[in-house]
């Protein structure tokens, strides 16, 4: 029983990690292609601009880390914080992965 509940807590903290990861990869990338096109409409004049927006971001990806571990500790003891970090790995590798595959494909 205690092995069960030990194993839930991974998966737990993995698919909490993953969906944090998945909705900032989300996120950002909507980001870059709104970025993308007020440069391609000249909107965008200075590249500066494009930072401001990003810290705000890396704010909300910490602030959103902070609740999960607020909300749920068990999640963030006794090493399991390296499955919330790995999940987010996770999240935000599957955006960047398929970027990269619609890319290679010309979709992009």
């Amino acid at each position: 029983m205690v092995q069960m509940f030990e194993v839930f807590r991974l998966l737990a903290a993995l698919l909490a990690g993953s969906l944090i990861g998945f909705a900032f990869g989300t996120v950002q990338e909507r980001a870059l292609r709104r970025n993308q096109q007020r440069q391609a409409s000249g909107e965008l004049k200075n590249e500066w601009g494009v930072m401001s927006g990003s810290m705000k971001r890396v704010v909300w990806l910490m602030l959103a880390l902070i609740l999960v571990q607020v909300v749920c500790p068990l999640l963030f003891r006794d090493g399991t914080q390296w499955w919330v970090s790995g999940g987010v790995v996770v999240g935000y590798g599957m955006i960047l992965f398929r970027r990269l595959r619609f890319k290679k494909s010309g979709s992009l």
